[in-house]
Order: C-alpha cells, then sequence, then structure tokens
C-alpha cells in the first residue's frame, strides 16, 4: 500500500514515465551540508548554480566552520568592533578578508580568502629601525605600491639593522614571516614606472642576517644577499609553530648588516608580513 501511494506521488512526464530528479530539486538543508565540505571558493561558484544551492550558501554554520578558530578574538581585541558578530556569518568572512587596519594604521589583519588562513602585515612605522630620525640616513617616502602611505628609504648608513616584534594570539598551525624590500627608489614619470639606484651599494659585499624567535624558544637564522633593484622582493626570515591557540605567541624578527668596514644604501623597507606556511608557497620569497 506504501508503495502505490509513493508511486502515486512522483511526477511524471506525458508518456507517464517518471521523471529524473534535477539538481534543483535538492533541498537547501542538503545542499548547504554539501556546501560544508567545500572550500570557500568552491562554495561561491556553486552557489551560482540554481536558488537552491545558492540560499544554502548563506547559511552561518558553513562559514563559521571557514572562520578562524580565534575570529572572536580578531574582531574584539584587535579591531576592537563587536558588531562586527551581528553579522552573517558570510558577510563577516568575506569582511575579515579584506586588509584590516589595527595599532592606529600601522599594521593591517586579513584572512587569506581561498583557506581563511590569519596573515598579518605590520609596516616600517612599527619597525624599530636603526637611525630613522636622522634624515641623514632615513626618509620615509609616499608611495603607492604598499599597503601604507609611505616606506622607509635608507640612503646610507654604516650600521644597519631593522627589529620587529608582535604578540598575537594564532591559530594553530605553522607560520612563515617575510620582510618586503627593495632596492631602489621607485616613482612614475609621464606615467610611467621608474627606479632611482643612485643610492643602491653595499649589498653585494656582504648578505644580510635574518632571525626569529618565539616565546616558546624557537629560532631560526639565515642570510641572503639582497638583489633585484627596482622590483620589491618578500625575503623569508624563517618559519614557526603554533601549538597552543589559547596562549599568545610573542615573536621576534629582525634583518642586519652590521659590518661597519662599508655603507650600504638605496634600500626600501616596506613591512614584515606573516602568513600561514601553506598559503606563503604561493608567494615569491628568497629562502
Amino acid at each position: 500500500m506504501g508503495a502505490n501511494i509513493s508511486g502515486a506521488m512522483v511526477d511524471r512526464d506525458e508518456g507517464g514515465s517518471p521523471l529524473k530528479p534535477r539538481l534543483g530539486d535538492i533541498p537547501e538543508s542538503c545542499a548547504a551540508m554539501v556546501l560544508a565540505l567545500l572550500d570557500p571558493p568552491e562554495i561561491c561558484k556553486l552557489a551560482r548554480v540554481n536558488r537552491s544551492f545558492h540560499g544554502a550558501s548563506s547559511a552561518d554554520f558553513i562559514w563559521e566552520s571557514k572562520l578562524p578558530s580565534n575570529y572572536i578574538f580578531i574582531v574584539e581585541k584587535v579591531l576592537r568592533d563587536a558588531t562586527l558578530l551581528n553579522l552573517q556569518k558570510k558577510q563577516l568572512y568575506a569582511g575579515l578578508c579584506r586588509p584590516n587596519p589595527f595599532d592606529a594604521g600601522r599594521k593591517e589583519i586579513w584572512l587569506d580568502k581561498n583557506t581563511g588562513g590569519v596573515c598579518l602585515s605590520i609596516s616600517s612605522k612599527a619597525l624599530t629601525i636603526t637611525g630613522i630620525d636622522d634624515r641623514r640616513y632615513w626618509t620615509h617616502i609616499s608611495t603607492e605600491e604598499s599597503r601604507y602611505p609611505t616606506v622607509a628609504y635608507l640612503q646610507q648608513i654604516w650600521w644597519f639593522q631593522v627589529d620587529g616584534e608582535v604578540e598575537f594570539g594564532f591559530p594553530v598551525g605553522t607560520y612563515s614571516l617575510f620582510f618586503r624590500l627593495q632596492l631602489g627608489k621607485s616613482s612614475k614619470r609621464l606615467g610611467r614606472r621608474v627606479c632611482n639606484s643612485k643610492h643602491i651599494h653595499g649589498w653585494e659585499i656582504k648578505p644580510v642576517r635574518f632571525q626569529l624567535t618565539t616565546s616558546e624558544g624557537q629560532s631560526v637564522e639565515s642570510r641572503c644577499h639582497l638583489d633585484n633593484p627596482g622590483n620589491w622582493v618578500l625575503y623569508r626570515v624563517g618559519d614557526f609553530v603554533v601549538q597552543n591557540p589559547n596562549a599568545f605567541t610573542n615573536i621576534k624578527f629582525s634583518l642586519t648588516q652590521i659590518d661597519c668596514t662599508h655603507t650600504k644604501g638605496g634600500l626600501c623597507v616596506d613591512a614584515a608580513l606573516i602568513y600561514p606556511t601553506t598559503v606563503a608557497k604561493e608567494i615569491r620569497s628568497c629562502s
């Protein structure tokens, strides 16, 4: 009897044959379960398939699973805007994927849109640079080639040292830290990008030294010659591992060339950047 009733309710074509199920017949709740297994870019693609997937793609439980485990900390303690927690999780994810300034605009935080990984940027103004207040050595120059309005430009110095420190509650994972540097000072002339290499000297004599230490006792040191004048390069300082998401990790890092037998100059220092290592693999680097 149950079989007869079930058969009577099946849609049939003009010839009396049962119609084949269509993708649009999938209930939104089922579509949402499928989308929850996908990465954010795949979710956005499937949202364009039909109304069922479009409606399901906005489900909060889907996007909360894509947000980093520390997203409440980021919103409340870093960005200091708890009203963001009132947004739908999809809107919150999209908002956090955009660069979000903090620390008086000297730093930025964002999520990698493909993975939801936490990324940080620390501007040159948030770094400790030896001699930065002496205009004989350093100046801050305006640029359109940075996340920030200015970068630090070194004309000439004997003792080159840039130090940074950040304390942050990272989600569990492995992270990579970089310096973004350029030999030469770039500008625009008649609408074209040009690079002034006038002050570039001293970097070919000896490599610079990169160092990274963490509050958990991790330590990395490497050396690299600065090269590729006129182009911004991400120089890899090293990696560190976060195992406890409930504790703050303190990271100290530096860039030095303190051989005082010669001067060096013509270098732009933009920022230090921290990426999840899975994201950093896609980034051009010098290690």
